[in-house]
């Protein structure tokens, strides 16, 4: 069987031992990949799904992807553990150990200046979604129908108040948890809003914020989070990390399923 390289990040040169149970696409330990002071952390993978034509095919296949994103954030994950690791974009794939190389040599200089950039930090993210729940506050479902045209208007007109309320209160919180947090992290980004369907989560997402933290002010961050988040009836703020600085790491990558040759 062909085999090619899937490079999960870069990292520089480092002593401890990934966690027991980390496995990568293959089921297997990743390989460390040495080369003129960096480190490719890979692992083999096989043509006939990573290659180029079959890759753009599995990119439309929300299980396929979701599994390979899940391995390769497992990857990345247990390397955050033990050193600073730079997150490549999903599915960036060699021909082989070579074109590893020619990878590391390419993007040397944005590499080395990344991973100095980045160490000693993690990433957080905060979102904020409008519950999915369509009754007016305080008031239960209704166990019949309306009796009349004029009842029904009138319950869709208050459904629709509470749900204009929500919006309204989601959006001012966000702006305020942004703007706050911005100025208890190192840097801030804002992601496009999650798309439910691929996201999982229940409700709508408003605010998708991903904010650079040193280690050593995790704790206090996380402290913030919690005092700016006020506890409102249909509005949920959701705080998840550490992780590695995928939001950070500002490379480009390679396009998914071409191989650096």
């Amino acid at each position: 069987m062909n085999e090619l390289r899937y490079v999960y990040a870069v990292t520089r040169p480092f002593e401890g031992v990934l966690p027991d149970g980390t496995c990568g696409l293959d089921g297997e330990p990743p390989r460390l990949l040495h080369h003129d002071g960096l480190v490719a952390v890979v692992s083999p993978v096989p043509a006939e799904d990573f290659d180029e034509v079959p890759l753009r095919a599995h990119l439309e296949d929300l299980d396929w992807l979701t599994g390979t994103a899940r391995a390769h954030q497992g990857v990345v994950a247990a390397l955050g553990t033990v050193t600073c690791p730079l997150p490549l974009r999903l599915a960036t794939v060699c021909h082989d150990d070579s074109g590893v190389r020619r990878l590391l040599d390419s993007g040397r200089e944005r590499f080395t200046a990344t991973l100095e950039r980045l160490d000693g930090r993690v990433e957080w993210g905060v979102k904020v979604y409008v519950d999915p729940d369509p009754e007016p506050r305080g008031r239960p479902r209704a166990p019949e129908p309306p009796a009349t045209g004029r009842d029904y208007l009138r319950r869709r007109l208050q459904e629709r108040r509470s749900r204009e309320g929500d919006w309204a209160r989601a959006d001012a919180l966000s702006n305020r948890l942004h703007g706050e947090l911005g100025r208890h992290a190192e840097a801030g980004k804002l992601h496009r809003p999650q798309n439910a369907q691929l996201s999982g989560a229940p409700g709508t997402n408003v605010l998708n914020a991903a904010y650079l933290v040193p280690r050593e002010s995790c704790e206090t961050f996380v402290g913030h989070v919690r005092r700016l988040t006020p506890q409102q009836p249909g509005i949920r703020v959701e705080l998840t990390g550490p992780w590695a600085p995928y939001s950070f790491a500002d490379l480009p990558g390679l396009p998914a399923g071409e191989a650096a040759r």
